[in-house]
């Protein structure tokens, strides 16, 4: 099936690839990550509007459905920008639009809030911190952006979740070191941190934040797989060997062509599930998890593909397609790696008479 987006839709996504073409090219995100800092993306996104593509206008969002926000993830994974910060707070917006207010802080005020759970697992999955009246106590490992955020919308044990900011007393943020630079992660140390408690059901609202991260980790992959595939494709077509393109040996060929059939094969996943989401479809959470297992896969493999194309300097900092290749890598794992997911998809299916 090929997934047909409508004109705005697709205007939408040219106008971003165009901003993201002129301000995050390639020299610009090896400025940021080579000074560990990317404020100044951070805050140029915000500032222009894009980062609350998708959410609600009353509570300070663009306004649009889950399928722009999924076209925006595309994009910023085409490029590579640093998303740790915008991906860790779109998985806390399910969470935080039960406090409007605080949604409105994070959409138009730039107050960023992130979902402060294991960013390996799928969020609901981990154990949570321990509540004593009202104090937090705990440590959640691996909080994806916690390093960008100024408060963390944290469950806690009994099921509920109670936002915490990031600078108060019990609090400490230790950031990690990942190979793929393009994304943050750190560790959160709970000791008697005062919160306040969020209403609404938590099992709910993490449930709604898990399925919103995964399909946007996978048109995050996407968009890192199809650029891969053009780096690999440009440089079969320019590498010579025994004095002719390696683009014109059969093996080369039919590497690139499965590259090609994961990329268009992903992209109707990922914007089915996207679409199948918004529209609270009875299969949306299947749907969302095929997308999550198959196009995260598909894309680590076609980074592998892409990597033996271009030989070892494709691994080397000075070849921008190690940027892709670490963004592909991560995004298997983010929020929950395959394997969880297909258990996931294998539980909601009647496999067993």
């Amino acid at each position: 099936m090929r997934w047909e987006l409508s004109q705005e839709q697709s205007d939408f996504r040219d106008v971003l690839a165009g901003w993201l073409t002129d301000r995050c090219g390639a020299a610009e995100v090896r400025a940021w990550l080579d000074a560990g800092d990317p404020a100044a993306f951070e805050d140029r996104f915000l500032a222009e509007g894009w980062f609350g593509v998708g959410a609600p206008e009353d509570v300070g969002g663009q306004g649009g459905g889950l399928v722009e926000t999924v076209l925006a993830a595309e994009e910023l994974g085409r490029v590579t920008a640093p998303t740790a910060g915008w991906l860790g707070a779109m998985a806390a917006l399910p969470g935080l639009l039960a406090v409007p207010e605080e949604a409105k802080a994070l959409l138009a005020d730039g107050v960023v809030t992130v979902l402060g759970v294991p960013a390996d697992a799928v969020p609901g999955a981990a154990p949570a911190v321990a509540a004593d009246g009202g104090a937090v106590t705990g440590v959640i490992a691996g909080v994806l952006g916690a390093d960008r955020a100024r408060r963390l919308l944290v469950p806690v044990a009994g099921g509920s979740l109670v936002l915490v900011e990031a600078d108060a007393a019990g609090v400490e943020v230790r950031p990690r070191v990942l190979t793929d630079r393009s994304r943050s992660v750190a560790d959160v140390v709970l000791d008697g941190a005062r919160g306040r408690s969020v209403p609404g059901d938590a099992a709910v609202a993490l449930e709604a934040g898990a399925l919103r991260a995964a399909v946007l980790v996978a048109a995050d992959a996407l968009g890192a797989a199809e650029r891969m595939l053009d780096a690999a494709v440009s440089h079969a077509g320019q590498r010579r060997q025994f004095g002719v393109p390696i683009g014109s040996f059969q093996a080369v060929k039919h590497a690139a062509a499965e590259m090609l059939v994961t990329v268009e094969s992903a992209r109707s996943i990922v914007y089915l599930a996207a679409a199948s989401l918004e529209a609270g479809h009875p299969d949306a959470s299947a749907h969302v998890a095929a997308a999550k297992a198959q196009v995260t896969a598909g894309a680590s493999r076609a980074a592998d593909t892409a990597l033996t194309l271009h030989g070892a300097i494709g691994y080397t900092w000075e070849h921008d397609l190690q940027l892709s290749y670490k963004r592909a890598k991560l995004d298997e794992h983010l929020f929950g790696a395959p394997a969880a997911w297909n258990e996931r998809l294998a539980a909601s299916l009647d496999l067993v008479p």
